[in-house]
């Protein structure tokens, strides 16, 4: 079967700007959907730390607000984005809050969701901060729930892994 990228899909930055997520060919990137009071949130700042560790490397960290969970994200456009650096440092790019389940879904996590238009995981997000790790050729090949930290050792593995791997 082949693999479809998420190269095919157009996402909206918080100052309305659009961004070709072909923009970050050849780059590993982890896609997380986050919220400003969410008893993850925390994780902002992990994800920071590992966003500096991996700065010069081919590594994105590609942040979706989402008020999908619990009605955790209250916050619109720049809110998200004052939220996002004056408490956790965020220099990662932040995108426009979007649905990341359900019928009204965005298509680019619609298609990270079901492994019939990814080719390799089906899995939706059941919280907020479900991580998903593309690949250089932007392939989707792994996730990790909420509970997984971004400092662990296991997304961590993984991201090196891919880091030291040849795009085709």
């Amino acid at each position: 079967m082949n693999k479809e990228s998420v190269y095919q899909f157009t996402v909206q930055r918080l100052n309305g700007t659009e961004t070709n997520l072909l923009d970050y060919k050849g780059k590993v990137l982890l896609i997380v959907n986050i919220a400003s009071e969410c008893g993850f949130t925390p994780q902002l700042k992990e994800l920071e730390n590992l966003y500096k560790v991996h700065e010069g490397d081919d590594f994105e960290i590609l942040a979706f607000p989402s008020n999908d969970f619990g009605g955790q994200e209250p916050l619109e456009g720049a809110a998200i984005s004052t939220f996002c650096e004056v408490n956790f440092g965020v220099s990662f790019p932040v995108f426009d809050k979007i649905r990341v389940r359900g019928a009204y879904a965005h298509p680019l996590y619609k298609f990270l969701s079901d492994k019939k238009l990814n080719g390799s995981v089906g899995a939706s997000p059941r919280w907020n901060f479900h991580k998903y790790l593309i690949n250089k050729d932007g392939e989707l090949v792994d996730f990790f729930y909420p509970f997984t930290k971004p400092s662990s050792s296991r997304i961590n593995k993984k991201i090196n892994k891919l880091l030291n791997s040849t795009p085709l």
